[in-house]
């Protein structure tokens, strides 16, 4: 039995380790005729990170992009994704197809009477940057407003669409004739979890906010889940992006303070109980804290997924850049043990951003006894 056990973790980590790197972007690679024609001239010193770049495909995995990979082992296909801009003459559409190859400005594409380059992912006007200027040295009328289809709003339209098909049927399986079976079986007990957590910290009021509560809960886990199935379409690092989770805390940071009462807002402006010579000083604290708060939410989340997704890229590569038969069973052990303490970071990350914005919630509708 512990052979079969140990058997199986081994296969399942070799498999994931195929399924991550199977498929590389060519330019991590170097083909035979150009490692043959370094040889020839004598140029011995070539090193593992010349011929494998690790830093470089993992931030091919973890940043956003305007094209789609879609990777299976042995399988590589790009989907060019529209490219939607609001410029200084109005909308502009095309396809990121015209940058194929190219990110770093040497593609200029001309549209509706004007130049645009990209730079790493970050389209600009062609014409108002210099030539070998850093994505970050970019100003605001440096660049046109970018609403394109990039790989991570696609990834995120993938998990609505989903998570919508289940609902559905998680819906329809309950009637008055059986018991809800299939994946409503999975999903009642935690949508029954969210309402009592909801109904805890909320207290009577509770029921206007767990539809929200319902929402960010299941579109976190999903993500998270989907983010860690090593093939394509998913794999995606969708929260942990800080846009993503940056969206996701100003929205709780919105229905907090538009719901908060008089009681909440006069602990915050004029803290009772406090000497009158403290107050100013205590309410510039708490206005502070009305910041912190999302702000806590959005780097929790970010830190913890984008965490993940890098140790266990890191521990695959490292296949590749010792090339030593040793170490692909070291680093499928570890990748295994990553993906499973990823699956509880998935479960836990979702619940507790949700626990937090339920908290934040109550703090804002919470009567003051008298």
């Amino acid at each position: 039995m512990n052979r079969k056990f140990f058997s199986y973790i081994l296969l399942t980590g070799l498999l994931i380790a195929g399924f991550n790197l199977s498929a590389q972007p060519e330019h991590h690679q170097k083909d035979e005729t150009g490692l043959e024609a370094e040889h020839q001239s004598g140029n011995h010193n070539t090193s593992t990170e010349e011929s494998f770049n690790q830093a470089e495909l993992i931030n091919h995995h973890l940043s956003d992009s305007h094209d789609y990979e879609f990777e299976l082992p042995f399988i590589h296909k790009t989907f060019y994704l529209p490219v939607i801009l609001w410029t200084d003459n109005g909308p502009v559409v095309f396809s990121s197809k015209e940058f194929k190859g190219d990110n770093h400005g040497e593609v200029i594409v001309e549209k509706n009477g004007q130049k645009f380059k990209r730079i790493h992912d970050l389209i600009v006007y062609a014409d108002k940057v210099a030539e070998h200027v850093k994505p970050e040295d970019v100003t605001l009328d440096q660049r046109p407003l970018d609403f394109s289809i990039t790989k991570n709003v696609l990834s995120m339209f993938l998990t609505f669409v989903i998570l919508l098909l289940v609902l559905y049927y998680t819906k329809k399986s309950y009637n008055h004739k059986k018991v809800p079976k299939g994946i409503a079986s999975f999903m009642e007990p935690l949508i029954v979890f969210i309402r009592d957590m909801a109904k805890e910290n909320i207290g009577p009021k509770y029921e206007k906010f767990v539809p929200f509560l319902l929402t960010v809960f299941f579109f976190i886990l999903f993500a998270n889940l989907f983010g860690l199935i090593p093939f394509s379409p998913f794999g995606y690092n969708l929260t942990g992006n800080i846009l993503v989770t940056f969206v996701l805390a100003v929205i709780v940071f919105i229905i907090t303070n538009v719901n908060g009462n008089k009681s909440y807002w006069t602990h915050i402006l004029w803290p009772p109980g406090v000497p009158v010579i403290l107050k100013p000083f205590i309410a510039l604290i708490e206005i502070l804290s009305i910041f912190t708060k999302p702000f806590a939410l959005m780097i929790r989340l970010f830190a913890n997924i984008l965490a993940g997704h890098t140790i266990i890229l890191t521990f695959v590569t490292l296949i590749f850049v010792f090339k030593n038969w040793g170490v692909p069973f070291a680093s499928a052990f570890a990748t295994v043990f990553m993906y499973v303490s990823e699956l509880l970071v998935a479960f836990l990350q979702a619940y507790v951003f949700t626990l937090l914005s339920a908290i934040y919630f109550g703090m804002a509708v919470k009567e003051e006894a008298h």
